[in-house]
């Protein structure tokens, strides 16, 4: 198995050598994710899912980190980074460079392999997504959470459809049904409804199951072809529905070790047209089996007890299933090394008839491969030959997945025959064979009272001492090592009890009363006399070791003696951990199948035969190290010539120094209850116990004593940190108060200069000003003047032009006259004198009217200006006032709102200081009282005089205004009445335009009176509202 670490590489090779996966496990790579920083820490993937093409799997770990893995490039590369876990994956849409993603923060995300951009973002869930199903044709998506379904369009990413159900209802998922378009949704009161994709009309529901096997559905999975529908819980009952018939069909037990089923999916195969007959079950025990659905035949398994299985997904043709494991670890499985029943091709359809002869032949020679388990024979006498093959049929006929049964056909002399032809026992019925040997009586009431004493003290630290990766090993252990000390108080004293346990709990270790009863019966038999000098080591069954390999090799103990090795060190370390250090794992089992099937002094020949076995490389040692290194360590020794050197041994061996003269023949253990193990020195034991007790104690006593000094050390440091806390705030806030002082200072002169800036610039604004309004006056002035003089000159050409006229008639009355003086020269006499007086008459009252025609017009011009500069004058002085009324206005808003800002900061700065010191917090409350009620009073007093002088500014101007307009409108009255009587006098039809231009002149002057009064009231408020709002900030 090949294991690849991503650490903080963003791409990279998945396997750097052809992945060659094991039989037995299946495993291509083991993928985990650990940062390379100085504290490195494991990030846990936590969702996988395969592409549509299932060559290429996505993963997300629990800080959003997603990788994308292509097995057939074998290349991996990190694609985004979501800085949030991950709740559900999807890599099968329609654009095959997309997936969708489910955050923590309840939204979906879509992102793009290849350009590693944000492709849309959708939202809507109120809680965690815990499912993405994708349509067959990629085009659809429906996210599931415990509240609500929804439906979505993967072209515009747009929500559809939105299933809203009630609270105590609940959703368990809700998915398309594959290549259809059929959506199936499942709730938690086991109802299960079809729905049409398009139209969203129920299609149908599903019965309830029946009453007898009734659970709470919880996971569910459809055949490729959409026909059959998996549904489990917490049960170990699977539900097989079939969807064309709307019933259930079958009811699948799955093995007792099954409790609950936390995943479900079947294994596609290419060759069953969709209709998949592999359904793999994920259990609370983390393993996942895979069984056949038919036949109801367990196939194969993947995960362990000691790396169990969290979630799982297979790939849709079938080859790959990527697991993640509860160490949050990637494992990738191939699909064809765990198992042979998938993708294969159909049967041919020619098939040939043999010969019956060759069909015998052929099965005969198959049935040797299959029943031949072994190149080595037994005996050849014919009797062992009769005996082998009786033991092999029944093995194979009869033991098959029993391991908790008896078999009456056993007998010990038939195992030993066995033993002494093949070696060894076979792997598949070892465990039967040691319990059947070893008589165990399966006390479980007996058994379960000792386990329910709970941890013994004596091994509560356990591992400290015993440091074992696995947890479930070492709960065993302890577990065990617990029971033998409740059994028997001489083993919570022991102190090599742990390592000679321990092989027998990890042999054992998913059943731990078979593990407890092996270790009891291995101290009451192989372990005779080894405790009647305790708490030293069994000196005399050292010594029974030492006289038989001084009679067997006198120089190898001759060697030992002289480089001062005894046997405390050649023999005692072998046998306190039972070989189970200089042994691999084969070979100790192969040891003890002839351990438990000989006499109990077995054990003891065995630790001289190996000593006598390894004589060469020991007769080189000479330094004591190399000894002690020698037993505690793996050495270059075949067990097969041991374990003959240990039967020659027992055979050749006199029987005055034989050890089975002294040790009993082996006796089981009772039934019902365990016996009395009281075979070593109680005094001894007890004081051990009493002493243990007291140091205990002691310790205890010590313990207390130093935590009560700790304590009283941690809270003296608490304060003396809580102190330098204080002053250093305190300086801090010296300093701050400073800084925020320099700043005011500061921003004060910026303030300053800013308004002498803008007071500089407003001048040269209002110069500017008189000089544009001086400029438009002359402008304005200047054409008017050019009219009048054109009408003076108009007048003027016109008067000419009459008199002109006028002399012209006179000159041709004149010479009439002249010619008719000719005529009437009687006449001429008579009408000169009355001529005269005419012409002097018409002469006289062509100057007056031109003169009163001249001074009407000239009034008019007078009368049509004067209002009009009036008006012009008035508007500019009062939009002057008004903008200088204005300018004033806003500085003191300006003014009110940095003194606002100024009392806030200060008001937050007292805050934050009156949480921290509260004896400083009330002089300054009542200090800051005062200045308050000293700033109001003089804020007030200003306010008022600002009200005051404002509102005698605003009396005096508005005066003013009456004044003027009074003189203004008086004096025109005057004028008006003086011109009427002229007028009424010469030409009364002027009364009337004269009357209409004075009620027009009346009605301006009401409106200009009226706007300044709106004025005057306007401005009042507004030096009012300045006043009141910093009295009301400061209280």
């Amino acid at each position: 198995m090949q294991s690849i670490n991503l650490g903080n590489k963003e791409s990279g090779k998945i396997w750097h050598r052809k992945p060659s996966p094991a039989t037995r496990d299946g495993i291509i790579v083991n993928i985990i994710h650990n940062t390379s920083d100085y504290l490195p820490k494991v990030l846990r993937f936590l969702n996988v899912a395969f592409d549509s093409s299932g060559d290429s799997l996505i993963a997300g770990d629990h800080q959003g980190n997603i990788y994308v893995f292509d097995l057939y490039g074998n290349r991996f590369n990190l694609v985004q980074r979501t800085s949030q876990a991950c709740t559900a994956l999807a890599f099968n849409l329609h654009r095959k460079s997309e997936f969708l993603v489910a955050l923590a923060d309840y939204s979906i995300k879509c992102f793009d392999t290849v350009t590693r951009e944000l492709v849309s973002w959708m939202r809507g869930h109120e809680s965690s997504v815990f499912s993405i199903s994708v349509h067959a044709s990629g085009r659809y998506a429906i996210t599931t959470s415990s509240d609500t379904a929804q439906l979505w369009d993967l072209d515009t990413f747009q929500r559809k459809r939105k299933l809203n159900i009630l609270q105590s209802v609940g959703i368990q998922k809700v998915f398309f049904l594959p290549l259809s378009n059929t959506i199936l949704s499942c709730f938690k009161d086991n109802s299960i409804f079809a729905w049409e994709c398009d139209t969203l009309v129920c299609k149908y529901q599903l019965p309830a199951p029946p009453e007898s096997s009734s659970i709470l559905y919880k996971v569910f999975a459809v055949t490729r072809d959409g026909r059959i529908l998996a549904a489990g819980g917490k049960s170990n009952h699977l539900h097989l529905w079939c969807l064309e018939a709307k019933q259930l069909f079958r009811i699948i037990q799955m093995p007792t070790k099954v409790r609950a089923i936390r995943h479900l999916e079947f294994l596609p195969d290419s060759f069953d047209a969709g209709s998949n007959q592999v359904l793999g079950v994920l259990s609370q025990d983390g393993i996942m089996r895979f069984v056949n659905i038919q036949t109801c035949k367990l196939l194969f398994e993947i995960g362990s007890l000691d790396e169990g299985i969290s979630s799982s997904a297979i790939s849709p043709h079938g080859r790959y299933i990527a697991s993640i494991l509860e160490n949050g670890s990637l494992n990738i499985y191939s699909v064809q090394t765990l198992t042979k029943e998938i993708n294969k091709p159909p049967p041919p359809l020619v098939k040939v008839i043999e010969d019956l002869p060759k069909r015998k032949v052929n099965s005969g020679d198959l049935k040797m491969k299959v029943t031949s388990g072994r190149v080595q024979r037994p005996a050849k006498s014919r009797e062992n030959k009769i005996q082998a093959s009786i033991l092999k049929q029944n093995l194979t006929g009869n033991f098959e997945n029993k391991e908790n049964e008896f078999s009456d056909g056993l007998n010990k002399k038939r195992l030993q025959i066995l033993l002494k032809g093949y070696g060894e026992y076979p792997t598949k019925y070892r465990m039967f064979i040691w319990r059947s040997l070893l008589q165990l009586p399966e006390n479980h009431t007996a058994f379960s009272n000792l386990i329910d004493k709970g941890i013994h003290v004596a091994f509560l630290n356990l591992q400290k001492k015993y440091p074992i990766k696995s947890r479930k090993l070492l709960r065993v252990l302890q577990r065990t090592l617990s029971a033998l000390a409740h059994w028997s108080a001489i083993f919570s004293d022991t102190p090599y009890l742990p390592l000679l346990a321990f092989p027998f709990v990890k042999l054992f270790q998913n059943n731990q009363l078979i593990c407890f009863e092996v270790v009891a019966t291995l101290l009451i038999n192989w372990c005779q006399h080894w405790f009647e000098y305790f708490p030293n080591p069994p000196i005399n069954i050292l010594s029974m070791i030492e006289n038989v390999l001084a009679f067997h090799d006198k120089e190898l103990l001759q060697h030992f003696i002289n480089h001062d090795i005894t046997s405390q060190l050649y023999a005692w370390p072998l046998l306190e951990t039972v070989f189970s250090e200089v042994l691999t794992r084969e070979e100790w089992l192969k040891l003890f199948d002839n351990v438990f099937s000989n006499h109990p002094s077995f054990l003891l020949m065995t630790v001289v035969a190996y000593n006598i076995c390894s004589r060469a490389p020991l007769l080189n040692c000479n330094l004591k190290d190399d000894f002690e290194f020698f037993f505690h360590h793996r050495n270059n020794l075949d067990i097969s010539a041991v374990i003959r050197e240990v039967y020659r041994l027992m055979d050749t061996t006199p029987a005055d120094i034989h050890p089975d003269s002294m040790l009993d023949v082996f006796v089981a253990l009772t039934k019902g209850q365990y016996p009395v193990f009281n075979q070593y020195p109680k005094f001894i034991a007890d004081y051990q116990t009493q002493e243990r007790e007291r140091i205990r104690n002691d310790q205890l006593d010590s313990l207390r004593e130093r935590q009560v000094v700790e304590d009283m050390q941690a809270e003296v440091d608490q304060q003396r940190a809580e102190d330098e806390g204080w002053y250093q705030t305190q300086e801090l806030l010296r300093k701050a108060e400073e800084t925020r002082r320099e700043m005011l200072l500061q921003e004060e002169e910026k303030m300053i200069q800013q308004r002498q800036k803008l007071a500089a610039v407003k001048r040269e604004l209002k110069v500017k000003e008189v000089h544009l309004q001086d400029a438009a006056r002359r402008r304005l002035l200047q054409p008017q003047q050019d009219q009048r003089e054109m009408e003076l000159r108009r007048l003027d050409d016109e008067i000419e032009r009459k008199v002109h006229m006028r002399d012209r008639e006179i000159a041709a009355t004149a010479k009439d006259l002249e010619m008719r003086c000719l005529e009437l020269e009687p006449q001429k006499r008579l009408y000169e004198k009355n001529l005269s007086r005419n012409q002097e008459a018409i002469a006289k009252e062509m100057r007056e009217d031109a003169d009163a025609y001249k001074r009407k017009v000239d009034l008019e011009e007078h009368m049509f200006h004067r209002p009009i500069g009036t008006d012009q004058t008035q508007n500019q002085k009062t939009q002057k006032l008004i903008e200088e009324n204005l300018a004033k206005a806003e500085q003191a808003c300006l003014n009110t709102d940095w003194r606002i800002q100024a009392l806030h900061k200060q008001r937050c700065d007292d805050l934050h200081r009156n949480e921290c010191y509260q004896e400083v917090a009330k002089l300054l409350r009542k200090n800051r009282k005062k200045e308050m009620e000293v700033l109001n009073a003089v804020m007030e007093g200003e306010a008022k005089k600002w009200e005051e002088a404002e509102e005698k500014d605003f009396h005096l101007k508005s005066e003013k205004k009456a004044a003027a307009l009074s003189d203004a409108s008086r004096r025109w009255f005057l004028e008006n009445e003086t011109h009427d009587a002229l007028e009424n006098a010469q030409h009364p039809y002027h009364k009337v335009s004269l009357n209409q231009r004075k009620t027009h002149w009346d009605t301006m002057e009401w409106d200009l009176m009226e706007r300044v009064r709106n004025l005057r009231q306007r401005l009042a408020t507004q030096a009012r509202n300045r006043c009141q709002t910093p009295h009301l900030l400061a209280t």
